[in-house]
């Protein structure tokens, strides 16, 4: 069984999680420059066993798409010319940066590395994962 692979899709960072190879946890793994992104995942499915690859679609509370989508779009093509064989799963990202900043306070972060957006990043990531983890 390969890792399912999570990524919260920025114009600037790109957050990535990833699942233990049973499936039964999501890790925070990285936070890195999205002009990097295609690069990074290019090596890292080299590398590892990945059966899916899950990206937060983001939405308004009005349940429409938010305007973040017109970038992550074009990824997505990308991702599936680059990736043909690795599906590529749309999830729901509402509200994951404020749960990462609500489970920073709650890990007993300081201020100061709250305001690290990079870490922001790759936490939401992990949320996107664990709340798609449990829907399977």
């Amino acid at each position: 069984m390969g890792r399912i692979l999570a990524i919260d899709y920025g114009q600037k960072r790109t957050g990535l999680a990833v699942t233990d190879p049973l499936r039964i946890t999501a890790n925070p793994l990285l936070t890195l420059p999205t002009e990097q992104l295609t690069d990074w995942l290019r090596d890292y499915l080299d590398n590892n066993i990945v059966d899916e690859v899950v990206i937060g679609h983001p939405t308004q509370l009005n349940g429409q798409e938010s305007d973040s989508m017109r970038y992550i779009r074009p990824f997505m093509r990308r991702f599936r010319q680059v990736f043909p064989n690795v599906p590529l799963t749309e999830y729901d990202e509402r509200f994951t940066s404020t749960l990462a900043h609500r489970a920073m306070i709650a890990g007993g972060m300081k201020k100061k590395q709250r305001q690290d957006k990079a870490v922001v990043d790759k936490i939401a990531a992990c949320i996107i994962l664990e709340d798609y983890l449990q829907t399977l």
